[in-house]
């Protein structure tokens, strides 16, 4: 037999209602899932039978059992069927528009930060998709709280998830231009013992760390001036003119492009910590969740860096 009459001979629908069969143990709940007649499934089987010239199931009345021929076809069927589903499946969703509710959590500071303007853009473009943003500085579980994907920043523990680098976030001095013309340089991170330091009390009360591309560290202790558990209002102290304050890079770069912040000690910043998508693995990505990776991984990467320095 040529291989082109071989493959001309090939029933696909023979052969996936054969690989149920298997899965089911049952021609009846096989019959069901396939919306079929019994006589249906078993006339299929015995013609996948007959056209391969050997028994692939020995029938008894209580059960189904494999013959040795069928053991091998059902390996390799199965794996070949699965194959086509998914591709149908690929295929239709591809042709989908991304619609439903889509929930996102991610860190405060990158919620409040980076998010609005990548959540404005994709429901601009997708205006049939309902989006529910979860600020939290603790991991949820992204299973149990259904949510479609989240934002993390550092390790990444849960081997379960599937995970897209970013890029990286780090704290850095920033300060205002009027602040700088009225006080003394600042030219090495010492120097802030003699400045107003606008603290974040998740980044500690007594000491702020630097590190530089040479692997040195520099511990500053603090004058305990400002102290302020809200991020955005260290900010806005800061712009203000009120001292320096250490802050995340990805939440100043439009202060900067206006002027309105400086970054100072350039060579010196905190511990870097990589920032990637994370969502749960699936066999099939859905439309709304394609679509937000691919729009928002890249607005998100142009407000983070590359590397470290």
């Amino acid at each position: 037999m040529t291989m082109m009459s071989m493959t001309a001979d090939v029933d696909l629908n023979e052969i996936h209602v054969f690989v149920r069969v298997v899965q089911t143990g049952s021609f009846s709940k096989a019959a069901a899932q396939l919306s079929m007649p019994n006589s249906t499934v078993s006339s299929k089987v015995s013609a996948l039978e007959k056209r391969l010239g050997t028994t692939l199931l020995r029938r008894t009345t209580r059960k189904l059992n494999l013959t040795q021929a069928g053991e091998v076809f059902y390996q390799n069927a199965q794996k070949h069927i699965e194959g086509l589903i998914s591709a149908e499946h690929e295929a239709t969703l591809s042709q989908s528009e991304p619609s439903g509710v889509f929930r996102i959590t991610a860190p405060s500071m990158l919620a409040s930060s980076v998010l609005p303007e990548v959540i404005a853009a994709y429901i601009k473009k997708f205006p049939k998709v309902d989006v529910e943003l979860i600020a939290s500085d603790s991991p949820l579980d992204l299973i149990q709280e259904n949510i479609d994907i989240a934002i993390r920043a550092g390790s990444l523990n849960d081997s379960s998830l599937k995970s897209l680098k970013l890029g990286v976030g780090y704290f850095a001095p920033f300060a205002s231009q009027s602040y700088l013309k009225t006080h003394e340089k600042i030219t090495h991170p010492k120097d802030l013992l003699d400045h107003k330091c606008i603290q974040f009390t998740p980044l500690g009360r007594s000491k702020w760390e630097f590190t530089n591309q040479n692997k040195s560290r520099v511990n500053v202790a603090m004058n305990q001036k400002l102290v302020l558990n809200e991020l955005y209002l260290v900010r806005e102290l800061a712009v203000s003119g009120q001292g320096v304050a250490l802050l995340p890079t990805f939440v100043c770069d439009r202060d900067i492009e206006k002027k309105y912040l400086v970054r100072i000690l350039r060579d010196w910043r905190s511990e870097a910590r990589e920032i990637h998508f994370v969502y749960p693995a699936q066999k099939f990505v859905s439309p709304k969740l394609k679509e937000f990776i691919s729009l928002a991984g890249g607005m998100i990467k142009k407000r983070l860096v590359s590397s470290e320095f």
